[in-house]
Formats: C-alpha cells, sequence, structure tokens
C-alpha cells in the first residue's frame, strides 16, 4: 500500500508561515441582485470605449488616450 501525500507533521505549514495581515474595514459595500446585474450590463456595454486595435479586456488597467476616467 502506496503512502498518503503529505505527513501530518507537515500539516499547515504554509498557513503558519504566512505573515498575518490585518482586514480592511473601509470597503464599500457590492451591490446584489437586479443593482448587481445594472451595474455589470452598464460596465460591459454602455460605457464601451470605442478605440482601434484589439479589445481590451475588463481587468486591464491600461490607459485610453484621449479618455479621462470618471471619478
Amino acid at each position: 500500500m502506496g503512502k498518503v501525500h503529505g505527513g501530518l507533521a507537515r500539516a499547515g505549514k504554509v498557513k503558519g508561515q504566512t505573515p498575518k495581515v490585518e482586514k480592511k474595514t473601509d470597503k464599500k459595500k457590492v451591490p446584489k441582485g437586479r443593482a448587481k446585474k445594472r451595474m455589470q450590463y452598464n460596465r460591459r456595454f454602455v460605457n464601451q470605449v470605442v478605440g482601434f486595435g484589439r479589445k481590451r479586456g475588463p481587468n486591464s488597467n491600461q490607459k485610453v488616450a484621449g479618455f479621462e476616467a470618471k471619478k
């Protein structure tokens, strides 16, 4: 019979050696239900910046020339 992956002596090794980071308390509330779907629709289809070249993905931080972000 073969051995099971990892001995019990190493259990919790990674969690134990990672530094503790305090949770952030000033987070904005994420909308739920209908409001979340509305936000997704606006983000994906309404606020699209039409430009030349490749389409930018939803996680891109690249700035578009001639476009100022709303604050």
